[in-house]
Order: C-alpha cells, then sequence, then structure tokens
C-alpha cells in the first residue's frame, strides 16, 4: 500500500491593521485590529484523483480547520511548497485556538527547501520553478482585490479563489514527482510496505539495478538505482566487513 501522502496548500487572509506609513513600518501589538486566518485549504492524497477544498465561506472556519485536522490526522508524509515556515504553523495557531489536540505524528517535505538547496532558478517561486520544469502554472488573478474582495463575500471572487488553490495543489504534486530523485532526506516508504524484496527507500519499487560501488574513507557499499523514480540509492551492507581491516 505505502504512507498515506498529503499534498496541501493554504490561502490565508492578511492582517488588519492601523499605520501610519507604507515603507519599513514597525507594527505594534496594540495597532492590530484583526489578526490574519486561514480563508480556505487546498489538499489531495497522492495518486489519488480529485483535490479537496474546504473554505470560511462554505464550512465556516471551525468545520473547515476541523476537516484539514482529520487529514493531518491520518496522514503519513505532508508536501507543502514553504510549509513549515507558513502553513503548518499557521494551521497549528488556528488548531490550538479551537482547542484542537496536535495531529498525530507525519513526515514534512517542504519543496521550496528542495528547490533551494539543490537547485539555483532564478527564482524560486513556486509559479517559476513549476513553468521552468514545463509542469504548468499558477492560475491569473487580479492580485490583492481577490483577497479584499473574498474577505467582502463576494462569489465569484471565491470562485475563483478555489479554482487559484487548487491549481495550486496540481502544481505541488507534478513539481514533488520532479524532483522527489532529488530529495536527500526523502522519508523511507518501503517502511510502509509488506514485501520481501528490497525496495526503492524513495518511492517504494521493486524495480531497482546496481549501479557500481560506492566508498567512503573505510567501507564499500553497492550502489543502485531506481528504474522507476530515478533515485539513487545506496545498500546497508559494508562491503569490506570480510575483508582485511583497512590500516588507518
Amino acid at each position: 500500500m505505502g504512507p498515506n501522502i498529503l499534498e496541501l496548500d493554504i490561502e490565508t487572509f492578511p492582517h488588519k491593521v492601523y499605520c501610519w506609513g507604507l515603507w519599513d513600518q514597525n507594527i505594534g501589538i496594540n495597532q492590530i485590529v484583526e489578526p490574519g486566518y486561514t480563508a480556505c485549504w487546498a489538499a489531495k492524497w497522492y495518486k489519488r484523483r480529485g483535490v479537496m477544498f474546504s473554505s470560511i465561506v462554505d464550512d465556516g472556519p471551525e468545520a473547515m480547520l476541523q476537516k484539514m485536522h482529520d487529514l493531518l490526522e491520518v496522514a503519513d508524509i505532508v508536501i507543502h511548497y514553504n510549509g513549515k515556515k507558513f502553513d503548518m504553523p499557521t494551521l497549528n495557531k488556528e488548531f490550538i485556538s479551537y482547542g484542537m489536540e496536535p495531529p498525530s505524528h507525519y513526515k514534512e517535505i517542504d519543496l521550496l527547501q528542495v528547490a533551494r538547496r539543490r537547485f539555483k532558478f532564478p527564482s524560486n517561486k513556486l509559479d517559476y520553478v513549476a513553468q521552468a520544469l514545463g509542469l504548468g502554472k499558477k492560475v491569473k488573478h487580479m492580485g490583492m482585490e481577490l483577497w479584499t474582495e473574498c474577505m467582502a463575500g463576494d462569489r465569484k471572487a471565491w470562485a475563483l479563489m478555489k479554482k487559484y488553490n487548487k491549481q495550486d495543489v496540481v502544481l505541488l504534486e507534478s513539481l514533488y514527482e520532479r524532483l522527489r530523485p532529488w530529495i536527500q532526506n526523502h522519508p523511507n516508504v518501503s517502511l510502509w510496505i509488506d514485501s520481501d524484496d528490497p525496495l526503492c527507500r524513495v518511492c517504494g519499487s521493486d524495480d531497482i539495478k546496481k549501479n557500481g560501488l560506492e566508498h567512503t574513507n573505510t567501507s564499500s557499499y553497492q550502489r543502485y538505482k531506481c528504474n522507476d523514480c530515478g533515485a539513487p540509492l545506496r545498500g546497508r551492507n559494508n562491503l569490506n566487513l570480510q575483508k582485511s581491516k583497512v590500516l588507518m
């Protein structure tokens, strides 16, 4: 079966504050009129059909958050873009605000961190990286007006927001598949699969081939390549254990 992999993206409304200028402002907490909050989310189970969506206008804030909490409760791996700094802390703040318990533990894959660490794109924005790799692009909208019109309850604006939010998750899945073999600390998905055959730790495939040896200063390991996802792999057994000790 493999792990439950959840791809998600949230959209939030901005803080409402009092201020005297537009540039280089230091906003005090007594200037906050209303803090920002989650407006909606889109999510998809990897390799399953259909993108889920929930919003405050359709479900109300607590029910919307509960639906996301229920998904995270059964997720083994969560994929997002800048989610470690934004999406997940934002959701956690709202979960605890509504008295919800923390979801069960899950692994996180932040594709923004992968893009920054492994590549040198001119821009690391999701829209740019996705288009650079030929995966598609974000839904165009009018900018800040989309958010203000949604805050005012405009139904046409909400329809566009839903389309925009769901498309981000579609891009997220395509980008995950493209970046997956490059993710060095990818969770070992083979742990969720009951098999006696050697499996790819990245995608769980049993279609792997030997690909030479990998040497450290004191050890040698069998090197493999996954024929499905392309991930480079290394065997666990030290091939030098049966040989003479290496002089140090």
